[in-house]
């Protein structure tokens, strides 16, 4: 299911050679040829599947920073009609202007605003893209060097859930970031011009999730190939949640557990000590520990999947060593190889 395209515009933000910023603002929206739905397409699917996004909404009186409240002003503006898209955008390209300026590390970049609808939600997407060079062999195979937007390089992006922002004030995950690379703290800047803070730690919820399925299938009489195909099972719900942009759901998942023979999910989760929010969004990294084991430390990185546990692997804690029954085949010629040529 595509997205559909309500606005969108793009706004250039560029340093002169006294490394001074100025912002460039286009007087009217994009046309909404197929060229542009193609790309917000390309980019809401690229972020969409992004692992690791962080979470928040926008600061209140009191939140840590003293978060500026002037991008949700706008935005609250142009929701109830009193400024136009343009207008709105306008703003938002000043406000990261003037938070770029704050620093000594920036060149500027492309901004790119785009409200859209998909599925019964709306969005606003919110990206600092940057421009790559590239060449190209013309009709008469003579080079030519283009500049085009990096779309498969989206490190600096936002999505605003309008419609949840909205409908639900007390919400604190209604905006999306994507988190650099080193970390949080490389998208400081981005997030302070819109006025986020941090809300809800997904990493924290999939990992109390996690807990809480490991305690619920051993605490039960299932097999130990019936408590895998029960984590297995999790981690299918998860990640059909995670790949269509929606939420874990505790109660969802409760019933699709039920359907598996395993009842009471919701109640176990609900009564532990787990602090589970109802809905919160999937972490595919994380989750993928319900079905592999794997380990990085002093040069060694081990991995294997869960149902070799005790059998092909086996674990021992108190020698602190692990055996592994059938060596993997490339890895065994290459130890072959090593012990001959020793």
């Amino acid at each position: 299911m595509s997205i559909h395209v309500e606005q969108a515009i793009i706004h250039a933000i560029s340093q002169n050679t006294e490394g001074q910023l100025s912002c460039r603002l286009r007087p009217q929206p994009l046309l909404n040829t197929q060229a542009v739905e193609t790309m917000l397409d390309e980019l809401h699917q690229t972020y969409t599947s992004k692992a690791g996004k962080g979470f928040g909404h926008f600061g209140i009186a009191g939140d840590d920073g003293e978060a500026n409240p002037a991008f949700e002003r706008a935005l609250t503006d142009y929701r109830s009609g009193e400024l136009g898209f343009v207008e709105f955008s306008g703003l938002a390209g000043k406000l990261l202007q003037q938070e770029l300026a704050k620093y000594d590390f920036s060149q500027g970049g492309f901004l790119l605003l785009s409200c859209y609808t998909y599925m019964t939600s709306d969005y606003l997407f919110v990206s600092l893209l940057n421009a790559k060079s590239s060449m190209t062999v013309l009709d008469d195979m003579e080079l030519s060097q283009n500049t085009h937007l990096d779309l498969n390089n989206v490190q600096l992006a936002a999505r605003i859930d309008l419609t949840e922002w909205q409908a639900d004030k007390g919400s604190r995950k209604y905006i999306s970031f994507v988190r650099g690379r080193a970390g949080r703290k490389v998208a400081d800047f981005f997030l302070d011009f819109m006025g986020c803070v941090e809300g809800l730690n997904t990493k924290v919820q999939n990992k109390s999730l996690l807990t809480a399925v490991e305690d619920f299938v051993a605490s039960s009489e299932l097999t130990k190939d019936e408590r895998q195909q029960t984590r297995e099972r999790v981690f299918d719900y998860c990640s059909e949640r995670c790949d269509s942009g929606a939420d874990i759901e505790i109660k969802d998942l409760a019933d699709e557990l039920a359907e598996q023979g395993m009842e009471s999910f919701y109640d176990f989760a609900q009564g532990g000590d787990y602090a589970l929010e109802d809905e919160f969004p999937a972490d595919k990294p994380t989750l993928r520990q319900l079905k592999k084991f794997s380990g990085t430390g002093g040069g060694v990185t081990l991995s294997f999947d869960g149902t070799h546990l005790g059998e092909r692997v086996i674990y021992d804690p108190i020698s602190d060593t692990i055996m592994i029954k059938g060596v993997p085949a490339n890895l065994k010629d290459q130890l072959d190889r090593r012990l001959k040529g020793e």
